[in-house]
């Protein structure tokens, strides 16, 4: 089975609440540093400042993406009833998603 483009973790994120709720956990603070740092654009505050914010919402976003591609791995590759060709295709499907994530 494959995945639609945006959205190959989806399958794994239904049967493992505590990972699911996690990654939200770690989103809701993504997007309050995101609300931060553009505070402190409107608040006109020392440019390297605002980078080190940024650097630091890269780097939550970079957790979610460990723990998505952690748990896709963990479903996908102890699923002992997939084809040689399934494991394949999945493991394409990891690659080609580490790829866009590491291509910023």
């Amino acid at each position: 089975m494959t995945y639609p483009q945006g959205v190959w973790y989806t399958a794994t994120m239904n049967s493992d609440t505590s990972s699911k709720d996690l990654i939200i956990k770690r989103l809701n603070r993504a997007e309050g540093q995101v609300r931060g740092i553009a505070r402190m654009v409107s608040e006109d505050q020392q440019c390297v400042d605002v980078l080190t914010q940024i650097n630091a919402t890269r780097a939550a976003l970079d957790k979610v993406a460990i723990e998505l591609v952690r748990e896709y791995a963990q479903q996908c590759f102890t699923n002992e009833t997939l084809t040689e060709k399934e494991m394949k295709q999945k493991s394409t499907e990891l690659v080609g998603a580490m790829s866009r994530l590491l291509s910023r």
